[in-house]
């Protein structure tokens, strides 16, 4: 890319693709309800989803000048989600974890909420499947998972023979594009963009709808206007060392892993400023990035239901969703399946954090090691059924 501080995803044209356009109205907020997919045939121009016309733009403050750029900053300093003070600064990771116990130890009692229930994975993929890297262009499944099956590395092994077995999406706040790039796996399901851009698997798999392909981009409208950001704060946070924008074509992720801590308050100032001008955009945060989205009212959870919906489990007490994930914004995804009292989140922490998971897993290390085992398991079971 020609700016130093500029991180594009470069898109592949996609054979069958349809943009759905959102019409924003200053009305009643987006419905509780997920909107019920409608696709189309393979080869017939791509697959659509009703997106409801009365998505309200949420309420976003940008102004407050030093006062909410201070706020900003402490909150920057936090893991994501919070580190639990009180645990964090004993050291107390026991104690946390009798709350949060390791998925792998609880490995049985999971295995038994799935009985006749089809399982369906939610996968993170920075933190999760990947490693956290300082460049986040080469943030690929850990070099330290060497092969030993051709050319997959031991996670894309994983999670390609999880699929076999489970419906599986990759949920992340990543351009949709760039981390089809880095898994390379044509039988799962993608959300980019914090969900704002879901599509289903380009090739065949037993869990796909037919010849029906997926596509969902609820935030369309808002791209020109990311763009268009994306270039001023290109500008703005040239002169601080470190800082990376990142345009994820839905959303902007603005890094700062690589800024040095007093220049915090500084990036964070330039981002307020920018955002001051678009009030259809919202800040968030995940761990060492700002994440700047559109205003609607979509996220993880969000997308974890419309993918349930999607597959047929809307309503369904014949599924149980597990949704992996280390991130702040993970927490939608967490939250969905705590208040549905249906699934498991399970954080990926080595520290005790504020989370609604139920379980927890340690590093990118033992999420192969959970999906392997639960291949593995599944395999059994079936070979004891027959």
């Amino acid at each position: 890319m020609t700016n130093q501080n500029v991180v594009v995803s470069k898109a592949k044209s996609v054979a069958v693709t349809v943009a759905v356009t959102v019409t924003v109205a200053n009305q009643s907020m987006f419905s509780s309800s997920v909107p019920k997919p409608r696709t189309a045939e393979a080869g017939g121009g791509g697959g659509c989803f009703p997106i409801p016309r009365n998505i309200k733009l949420l309420k976003v403050e940008t102004e407050g000048g030093a006062a909410r750029v201070n706020a900003w900053v402490d909150s920057l300093r936090a893991s994501s989600p919070p580190r639990v003070k009180s645990a964090t600064e004993t050291g107390d990771y026991s104690s946390w974890n009798l709350h949060h116990p390791s998925a792998m130890s609880m490995f049985e009692e999971i295995t038994n909420y799935s009985k006749g229930k089809q399982i369906v994975l939610f996968l993170d993929y920075d933190g999760t499947l990947s490693p956290i890297v300082e460049d986040p262009d080469r943030a690929f499944m850990s070099r330290e998972l060497l092969n030993y099956c051709g050319h997959f590395g031991q996670m894309r092994n994983a999670v390609k023979a999880a699929a076999r077995y489970f419906p599986t999406a990759i949920v992340s706040g990543r351009c949709r594009d760039k981390v089809h790039s880095f898994v390379k796996l044509g039988e799962l399901y993608y959300a980019g963009s914090h969900g704002m851009d879901i599509k289903g698997p380009s090739k065949s798999s037993k869990y796909k709808n037919g010849n029906q392909a997926v596509l969902f981009q609820p935030a369309s409208e808002f791209v020109p206007m990311i763009d268009e950001v994306c270039k001023i704060l290109v500008e703005k946070t040239r002169s601080i060392s470190g800082a990376r924008v990142e345009n994820n074509k839905f959303c902007l992720s603005v890094h700062f892993r690589c800024v040095d801590e007093k220049s915090w308050a500084a990036l964070a100032e330039q981002v307020r400023l920018v955002l001051n001008e678009y009030p259809k955009l919202r800040l968030t945060q995940g761990r060492k990035v700002l994440e700047i989205r559109p205003t609607i009212k979509w996220d993880k959870g969000k997308a974890l239901e419309f993918l349930l919906e999607s597959l047929g489990y809307a309503n369904s007490n014949e599924v149980l969703p597990v949704y992996i994930g280390d991130d702040r914004t993970d927490e939608d995804a967490f939250k969905v399946l705590r208040d549905r009292g249906q699934g498991f989140g399970i954080l990926v922490s080595k520290v005790p954090k504020e989370t609604k998971a139920s379980y927890s897993l340690q590093e990118p290390a033992e999420v192969k090691d959970f999906l392997r085992r639960l291949v593995e398991w599944k395999r059994l079971s079936k070979q004891q059924r027959n």
